[in-house]
């Protein structure tokens, strides 16, 4: 699918930079870029839900803790 990206002179430098460095061409830098950011938020989505089962798991022993 074919998509428009609009950029400034600063997110040229940086991505003509990206992709010198990386030996990549700019779309590849895009698109990983996207999907390094896409799995890093499914990350932090998949901590904060095991965070709240375990608070509900192991409230009374983290309420014995906290007490000590």
């Amino acid at each position: 699918m074919a998509m428009t990206l609009r950029t400034d002179s600063a997110v040229e430098a940086a991505l003509t930079f990206l992709a010198e460095r990386e030996g990549l061409s700019r779309q590849e830098v895009v698109t990983r870029a996207i999907l390094e950011r896409a799995e890093r938020l499914g990350h932090v989505d998949r901590v904060d839900v095991a965070s709240r089962e375990l608070k509900v798991e192991w409230a009374e022993t983290l309420d014995r803790l906290g007490t000590v």
